[in-house]
């Protein structure tokens, strides 16, 4: 029994045997251009964001779907990215000589727990968000809520490190409603290297929803973001600045599903505070999007931030893998 918060949560016990070689999946996605984000449009700019394209994708493995987590390397091919259904998934993003995104190749492999054996009930692989700070990759799981620590090995296999609960008190965690968003702020800004973490729809007193700073010094602290037009947060990216954006998602019978991305001052994020932000983006069905859950940030040779966005299709016929490309053409220090 371990307390955290006042709250205790209960681990299953594990049965310490060796670790087992993880089989790998490697497969070639098939994928279908998306050349315009508004369907039937050939508009590229909206708001500050400019669409690049984007990709339909399925096939390649009866296990590739649901996924919930991307971190796309400086690089901008290399990817890792987390599977709900407790898989890790890497590999290349291909690009046209533009930067284009024109294919996917990927792995698949279990995730494990501390005793190196592949986590398959449900209610313990539910990863939604990945961030990664050099060879270790930092996962947020909910229903189980807790944030573990994988190291990358050379043979290309993740290695369980450690586990952690979220800075906030347990038992106000919705069921399947933690913490999707995720990230390490960049060193030498506001937030100066912290694991900054987001929950989907856990509010506060105030029906905002849940967020908290874990410091590099291992101190931390709670905050809140403004919950409004019944958006919850899927993830969040940081901005070489040092602010964030969070990808949003909504869904309801009348309108179907939408997505929105919002801007967030990192200088506005203190000890119980409470954040708003610039709408940089919404979209509803009448452009390309689906349940649009995983972010990651990159940026261009020239400096132009690249927002690279992730769909979860649930393993549903009527659902889609989508993965869709902005630049961010400006930003506010």
């Amino acid at each position: 029994m371990i307390k955290f918060n006042g709250a205790t949560a209960c681990f299953l016990a594990l049965m310490i045997v060796p670790a087992m070689a993880q089989s790998v999946q490697s497969f070639e996605v098939k994928a279908r251009s998306i050349e315009q984000f508004k369907i039937g449009s050939d508009q590229k700019t909206f708001g500050p964001l400019e669409f690049v394209g984007g990709l339909e994708m399925a096939g390649g493995s009866r296990d590739f779907g649901a996924w919930s987590g991307i971190s796309v390397s400086a690089n901008q091919v290399n990817f890792i990215g987390v599977l709900d259904t407790g898989f890790w998934i890497d590999g290349k993003i291909l690009r046209d000589d533009e930067g284009k995104p024109t294919g996917l190749s990927a792995n698949l492999q279990e995730i494990t727990n501390a005793a190196g054996i592949p986590i398959t009930r449900k209610w313990q692989a539910d990863a939604e968000s990945i961030t990664r700070k050099g060879d270790l990759i930092v996962v947020g799981f909910e229903r189980a809520h807790r944030i573990d620590t994988y190291k990358i090995e050379p043979d290309g296999s993740y290695s369980f490190q450690n586990t952690s609960a979220p800075n906030v008190p347990l038992y106000e965690l919705r069921d399947n409603r933690g913490f999707e968003a995720i990230g390490f702020a960049p060193l030498q800004t506001t937030l100066n290297g912290a694991l900054v973490g987001i929950s989907e729809k856990s509010l506060d007193k105030d029906k905002n929803i849940m967020g908290f700073v874990r410091n590099v010094d291992g101190s931390s602290f709670e905050f809140s973001v403004v919950r409004s037009d019944e958006f919850d947060i899927t993830d969040l990216g940081f901005l070489p600045d040092g602010n964030l954006i969070i990808l949003e998602r909504r869904f309801n019978i009348e309108s179907g599903i939408a997505m929105r991305l919002r801007r967030l001052n990192a200088r506005e994020i203190k000890p119980n505070s409470t954040v708003d932000g610039d709408v940089l983006l919404e979209a509803d069905m009448l452009y390309q999007i689906d349940n649009m859950e995983g972010l990651s940030i990159t940026t261009d040779q020239d400096g132009t931030p690249r927002l690279t966005i992730i769909s979860d299709d649930n393993h549903s016929l009527i659902q889609r893998n989508l993965l869709l490309e902005f630049k961010l053409n400006e930003t506010v220090n």
